[in-house]
């Protein structure tokens, strides 16, 4: 169960990203949303919704919109989800955002992150508008009917509240350690 509500402000962190650099939420204060992302490498859930999420990113990216995408799973056990992959993952699907190690899995148990992929969306005051999945159909992208992510972004950038503020996130337990 998620340790955020709606309404809750984020949970700051600063983590390193494949592209070399650290980032931390407080760089990207000045976005009107910001989705935070949890994923990983080898999931399937994870990796049938990459594209999706990379779409939501190009689309929204000059409207406002920051996707952070994080991956806390414990690499020892899940070798394909070490950092070094991570940056091949990112570098081979083109990743338009920022792709980062939580390590130690102190954010993911902070967020209360259960499942990969797993969303957290927060508003221009930091607060979490959106909690779940990206959206209804993770297998087909032609069969999606509730894109429940662009909605709540589009929402957000709006300057109001999404209709659907929570939905149970699918996917890959997150690996702990």
């Amino acid at each position: 169960m998620t340790n955020l509500n709606i309404g809750d402000e984020a949970v700051p962190f600063e983590l390193p990203g494949v592209d070399g650099k650290s980032h931390s939420l407080a760089d990207y204060r000045d976005k009107k949303a910001v989705a935070v992302i949890f994923t990983c490498n080898h999931c399937p859930y994870a990796r049938a919704w990459e594209d999706r999420i990379i779409a939501i990113q190009n689309d929204y990216a000059n409207s406002g919109l920051q996707v952070l995408a994080i991956n806390a799973n414990d690499a020892e056990k899940y070798p394909d989800d070490g950092f070094p992959q991570m940056r091949r993952r990112a570098e081979e699907k083109g990743f338009s955002f920022p792709y980062l190690h939580d390590e130690t899995q102190e954010i993911a148990a902070a967020y209360g992150a259960e499942r990969t992929p797993e969303v957290f969306l927060f508003d221009s005051d930091g607060k979490l508008a959106y909690h779940g999945a990206v959206d209804d159909e993770y297998d087909d992208p032609e069969a999606v009917r509730e894109h429940y992510l662009r909605d709540a972004v589009e929402a957000v950038l709006a300057g109001r509240e999404p209709s659907v503020k929570e939905t149970r996130p699918v996917g890959c337990t997150i690996k702990w350690k």
